[in-house]
């Protein structure tokens, strides 16, 4: 059987109770109610707070947060009228889920009694609260639980949901960039004669591969009408061919030899992110029609602008796979900087929750939200500056689940 909860809070106070509500003291709603258990309705009082009775004494126990930070107050009566505030000692401890407990003292405020502790996000524990009026004690305990679900091991296991432990992460971030595959300039030659004369034989054709020391030409020269041969100078294919048999070699290009397989990338960078570039920064490239990304570095980046006011960062491929091709097109993320963050936690995991940033922390088979304040943000990871501790086990993998399974039992408080 699933259990919901809703507004979970421990507190251990002299004489007060909470209840959810949207005005400005906010209560918490008794977590029986979203747990497919029957129990009596929660009452409210005056303050929109708790209600606690026992013999005469009543005490309503509300979370207050009306242009303050949220926290506690407390209103006493007996037999129906107020007792003084400075005649109630008050004391509550709020008991949460991953085993934490927080004690509130309280301090008389004109006709009501004042908790000296703000109540962090989220308002989910066990509410233990004592108060001492006139002599007596007085005890209450309750539920009030908010943005908490219980999922068995084996129907988590089912609807595929994933956990890790939060911690330190590196994280390094990147820019978008788009750009081309194209032949290594460095691995291109342009054969020519040494000796003018005239083309006596062209040994390769148009787009043929050629060795390094192959004979590509045969040239009779002007000066002692001999014939001497031109090797390729490198392994390749022949990209241009522009002589013929019967030709004056007159110091032009005879043929233009290319290493196929020496690609770089060469990619359009803007001024907004250009100054973040620098020659070494790690790059992950994809290419159109390859799923697996190629990694390579920045090797230059070409001082002259184009006119759409891009500059091309020219990048080294660490290792070129079969299939790709000059001209293929691509994207890119430049890596432009790296840092670790001492917590952190997958972009994955990120939900909304009451107009927060949240992440699902577990705790066996329980799983409570946690409100996050972020910072940094870089790749798939996140920088948590508040709100979740070192070592939290949280849901990074199907957490849209939690997030349904908690607004289907309504286990939620106004605020």
């Amino acid at each position: 059987m699933k259990t919901y909860l809703i507004g979970s809070l421990v507190v251990t106070l002299l004489l007060f109770g909470a209840g959810v509500f949207s005005g400005g003291a906010v209560g918490v709603a008794d977590s029986e109610k979203h747990g497919g258990h029957s129990s009596a309705p929660v009452e409210t009082g005056p303050h929109h707070g708790r209600m606690l009775r026992k013999d005469d004494i009543a005490v309503e126990l509300a979370i207050f947060e009306s242009g303050v930070s949220p926290e506690f107050r407390a209103w006493v009566s007996e037999k129906g009228k107020p007792v003084d505030p400075r005649e109630v000692l008050a004391s509550v401890t709020l008991s949460r889920l991953d085993g934490e407990q927080e004690q509130i003292s309280f301090v008389p405020k004109d006709d009501y009694l004042r908790g000296n502790t703000e109540i962090r996000e989220p308002h989910s524990f066990v509410v233990s609260v004592t108060i001492r009026s006139r002599g007596k004690m007085y005890h209450w305990q309750y539920d009030s639980f908010e943005g908490r679900t219980r999922i068995t091991r084996e129907n988590a296991e089912a609807l595929g949901i994933q956990t890790a432990i939060a911690g330190p992460a590196l994280l390094r971030e990147t820019t978008k960039a788009y750009g081309r595959l194209v032949m290594n300039p460095e691995r291109k030659r342009e054969v020519r004669a040494r000796f003018d004369g005239t083309v006596d034989s062209v040994n390769v054709a148009l787009g043929e591969r050629v060795t390094k020391g192959q004979a590509v030409l045969a040239i009779n020269s002007n000066e002692n009408l001999k014939t001497y041969t031109i090797s390729s100078p490198i392994n390749g294919i022949v990209l241009q061919r522009n002589a013929n048999p019967g030709e004056q070699t007159g110091g032009r290009n005879l043929l233009v030899i290319a290493d196929e397989h020496a690609l770089i990338a060469e990619l359009e960078v803007f001024p907004s992110v250009r100054p973040r570039v620098h020659p070494g920064n790690p790059v992950s490239l994809i290419v159109r029609g390859m799923r697996t990304p190629v990694t390579g570095v920045v090797k230059q980046i070409d001082p002259v602008l184009r006119p759409n006011q891009a500059s091309i960062v020219r990048v080294m491929l660490d290792q070129v796979s079969q299939g790709l091709a000059a001209g293929s097109f691509l994207s890119a993320a430049i890596q432009i900087d790296e840092y670790e963050v001492p917590l952190a936690v997958q972009r994955s995991a990120l939900q909304s929750y009451r107009d927060h940033a949240v992440v699902y922390a577990q705790y066996g088979d329980q799983y409570e939200v946690r409100m996050l304040k972020l910072g940094r943000q870089a790749d798939e990871w996140v920088e948590v500056l508040d709100g979740l501790k070192p070592g939290t086990r949280y849901v990074t993998g199907n957490s849209y689940i939690i997030k349904a399974d908690i607004e289907k039992s309504g286990a939620a408080h106004d605020h």
